[in-house]
């Protein structure tokens, strides 16, 4: 890590002091550390700015998108989220954009957008192998991952990439939906995938919990169910002291469906439900999951084409961006 982070380095700078080698930082050869300073409305767009690369060796952290929504039960479009929630994330990325959290993520995380997910859309029966061999791959490398989707299908096979390195998972997922519907056949679906993830070992139900649900299952398949009246009737303390309580000190995977979010602060989603979680709820509860051993997140289902001034997208890069300030918080914690 460089002596004086480039952060710092650019702190205090005018726009007249702007030089040609010094925007872009997606592009720009020279450290991976620090938020550097940029115009909101311009510039390549990475996620948070950080540099576009194959090169994950060193990497502790890699941003990859999953441009999929063939597993869509209503509205489609979700295929456009990565790209909304990187080009919105440029108005979080500037010093000083991490309030409430004490640390800056990128003076103590290498993190890098790999970019997209490459697949065969003519072949869709291929492509949850397609996405597994991709995660693994990043895996392997050392890092873990922050994934956007791309409908919630995607994070089955995210699961099998992630339980296969490290065993069975507590699953922490924001969601309207349980998507532990019962099916008798393993098909592409975005509402069953958690379903198969417990029959597989994926995940450790008895260590998994569900947030802001509010839709109908009889079945919960040994989830902790928090649905979305739990929270509003009982507030985010207690919330999270009950979500703490359940997951444990294993290893965990956070999953957020944009939809746990109530229509009202994120309309572009596929499958909206009234009476969720507000956004300042939702960012409350995660913050709060600093003692979590999270391994790795997904955010999933923006549909930008059904969103009103950037906010589902903005909403999706502000909880990926307060993950990263988590897991920079709790790096400094271990010291």
């Amino acid at each position: 890590m460089p002596s004086t982070p480039h952060s710092q380095q650019m702190t205090g700078q005018t726009m007249t002091d702007f030089k040609d080698n010094e925007s872009d930082r997606a592009i720009l050869p020279g450290t991976p550390f620090g938020i550097g300073a940029a115009n909101t409305f311009a510039g390549v767009l990475s996620f948070l700015r950080r540099p576009y690369t194959k090169d994950i060796v060193d990497a502790d952290i890699v941003v990859s998108g999953v441009p999929y929504d063939l597993a869509v039960t209503n509205r489609p479009g979700t295929r456009f989220g990565p790209r909304a929630v990187r080009e919105a994330s440029s108005n979080l990325a500037w010093d000083g954009g991490f309030w409430p959290w004490p640390d800056d993520p990128f003076e103590t995380l290498k993190v890098v957008d790999y970019g997209d997910c490459p697949f065969d859309f003519g072949d869709p029966t291929g492509f949850p192998a397609a996405l597994e061999a991709h995660a693994r791959h990043i895996l392997d490398s050392g890092a873990s991952m922050l994934t956007f989707g791309g409908d919630h299908f995607v994070t089955y096979p995210l699961l099998k990439a992630h339980a296969a390195k490290h065993g069975p998972l507590a699953l922490v997922q924001f969601d309207a939906h349980s998507d532990t519907w019962r099916e008798d056949e393993k098909r592409i679906d975005h509402g069953t995938m958690f379903f198969h993830a417990v029959q597989e070992g994926l995940i450790d139900p008895s260590r998994s919990v569900q947030i802001g649900i509010r839709t109908g299952n009889t079945e919960t398949h040994g989830l902790t169910i928090i649905d979305a009246n739990w929270v509003h009737a009982n507030g985010v303390q207690k919330t999270l002291e009950r979500a703490l309580e359940v997951i444990g000190d294993g290893k965990a995977y956070l999953t957020f469906d944009i939809d746990c979010l109530d229509p009202a602060f994120a309309p572009g989603t596929g499958t909206p439900v009234c009476g969720g979680l507000a956004t300042w709820q939702a960012r409350n509860i995660l913050q709060g999951m600093v003692p979590v051993n999270f391994v790795g997140m997904d955010l999933v289902e923006v549909s930008p084409a059904y969103d009103h001034s950037q906010i589902t997208a903005l909403a999706g890069a502000t909880m990926a961006l307060d993950y990263l300030c988590l897991r920079a918080t709790q790096a400094r914690l271990a010291g």
